[in-house]
């Protein structure tokens, strides 16, 4: 039986969510020697031993299926100023990789100039709503010392520390 929210109670979840600063990426996958990816928000370090990662896909995307059907994926970890790719990669349709420079680095299209890189294998593939959790083993990760990329109050942006403030 699927339970479905009152639209008070969505419109109110979501405007509590766009108050919660998220980093940005762009999960990819191939199909054959085709490159797919889509802009996630939703995305997190699960384990350190071993090294896991999760990320939320919409349960009806082409990039599920292929993620699904391959049990790879890479996650892009979008830099500052990198945003025309998200809004790019956000969008429907397949032909989101037209014009845009990538490379493919284990066997996954790796986009040039992003703050982090991962490559995974799918370890599981969890329901959750509207969205399946894919938790991925990563195989490969590089981190350059760029700003990510962060989208906070429906604005993309970047994190700036407190001044004095260390954790």
């Amino acid at each position: 039986m699927e339970t479905v929210s009152p639209p008070s109670l969505a419109d109110d979840f979501r405007d509590v969510m766009s108050g919660v600063c998220t980093p940005v990426a762009v999960v990819t996958t191939m199909d054959g020697d085709r490159p797919h990816g889509t802009t996630v928000s939703a995305f997190a370090s699960l384990s350190l031993e071993p090294p896991m990662v999760l990320a939320a896909l919409d349960r009806r995307s082409e990039l599920l299926a292929l993620v699904r059907a391959h049990g790879r994926f890479g996650l892009n970890v979008l830099a500052s100023g990198q945003q025309a790719l998200a809004t790019r990669f956000a969008r429907k349709g397949a032909d989101k990789f037209q014009g845009v420079p990538w490379r493919t680095e284990h066997g996954l299209p790796r986009l040039p100039g992003v703050a982090g890189w991962l490559a995974c294998r799918v370890h599981r593939l969890v329901d959750g709503g509207d969205h399946v959790i894919a938790l991925g083993l990563v195989d490969a990760a590089q981190r350059l010392a760029v700003s990510p990329l962060t989208y906070h109050a429906r604005a993309f942006g970047t994190h700036l520390p407190v001044t004095g403030e260390r954790c």
